[in-house]
């Protein structure tokens, strides 16, 4: 099997892995179309207000292995490989397959969630400590401002910024840097909605 039908196997089994709608699939057990309520999204955060905070860390968790899972899986078989440069960024492209399956689900006619759980699965198996510090961010946002999209944004800025910052902890290839400033901006992208709410000062508070 040639390098590039192994990368395009990992990146496509990692889109379609990422597409799977958890959070619509967790609503629909418990008798709730989360596309009809609430902000209307198949995120963690959606469920989590119109379904019950319990199912919300449970879609929020779900979303999060479908990132950090075939990106982990992916990392080790470039490790298994490491005298192959064709997969120096394997684990990168793959982790990248998940977060746009996750948006961009194929299961819903390309209508999906946006993407902050599924990418911080991706980066945790990546660039832990950067994501630990983000992740640090969005917490202490959210408990003072009781906006998750706030969070979510700071969080998604802190990492776009930060992965050009050399640092002892880690190495990250140009592909790495470039994926995660977009993807950083593709958060951001997705709440613009949000952003608007809260500049009008209409977002919902998560409590």
């Amino acid at each position: 099997m040639s390098d590039s039908t192994v990368i395009a196997l990992f990146v496509l089994g990692a889109y379609l892995v990422g597409g799977i709608p958890f959070g619509f699939l967790i609503g629909k057990m418990r008798g709730v179309d989360v596309r009809t309520v609430g902000s209307k999204n198949i995120g963690a955060t959606n469920v989590y207000r119109t379904v019950g905070h319990k199912w919300g860390f449970l879609a929020f968790f779900c979303d999060f292995l479908k990132g950090f899972l075939p990106t982990l899986a992916a990392r080790w078989f470039a490790g298994e490989h490491g005298d192959n440069p064709a997969f120096a960024d394997l684990a990168v492209w793959t982790g990248l397959a998940c977060v746009v399956g996750h948006t961009l689900t194929p299961y819903m006619k390309f209508k999906g969630g946006k993407g902050v759980a599924t990418a911080f699965g991706m980066l945790m198996a990546l660039v832990p400590w950067l994501v630990s510090a983000a992740f640090a961010l969005f917490v202490v946002t959210v408990w003072i401002s009781h906006y998750i999209s706030l969070g979510s944004c700071l969080a998604a800025a802190f990492l776009a910024v930060m992965i050009w910052i050399p640092t002892p902890l880690s190495k990250p290839t140009l592909a790495l840097k470039i994926v995660l400033t977009v993807l950083g901006l593709f958060v951001i992208f997705k709440h613009k909605s949000n952003i608007v709410r809260l500049a009008k000062g209409c977002e919902n508070k998560i409590y």
